[in-house]
């Protein structure tokens, strides 16, 4: 089943139970989707690699968006937001712990030999691809450099 059946169903479901706030998170997320669609090159639609990149951006927006309506005092908007990245992170893998990730790092950073600053790009460079969907950029870069310096 593809995310975009996924969301329908959950579309569906939400509609049923009258669930507005999760109905709002999924119309993004397919609008998202179609967007994407029409803008990629491929027949085939998005590859699962491109599925997870646009649900850890929607995500993302929703969060900071979140934390700068937090920070001007606005919990009003916080909250929605916030409900919003809950519904879209449901269909996101499971979450690496900051623990399995520094794990991860340690073998990759074991493979390339990195043994400094300098070897910032390519420990990140495998480690995104690696632990794409898994884990936060944010958050590996923050271990990284913490292993490297």
């Amino acid at each position: 089943m593809s995310l975009q059946d996924k969301v329908m169903a959950e579309m569906k479901a939400a509609m049923k139970a009258k669930d507005s706030a999760k109905l709002e998170a999924l119309r993004a997320v397919k609008s998202a989707i179609l967007l994407a669609n029409t803008e990629s090159s491929s027949k085939d639609g998005l590859t699962e690699e491109e599925e997870l990149k646009l649900l850890q951006k929607l995500v993302k927006q929703r969060k900071e968006s979140a934390q700068i309506y937090k920070e001007q005092g606005r919990e009003d908007l916080a909250e929605p937001e916030l409900r919003q990245a809950e519904v879209i992170e449901q269909f996101l893998p499971e979450q690496l712990s900051e623990a399995e990730i520094e794990a991860k790092v340690d073998e990759i950073i074991a493979k390339t030999g990195a043994s400094g600053m300098q070897d910032m790009g390519k420990v990140m460079g495998m480690a995104t691809a690696e632990l794409a969907g898994k884990a936060d950029g944010k958050t590996i870069s923050t271990i990284v450099r913490k292993k490297l310096s």
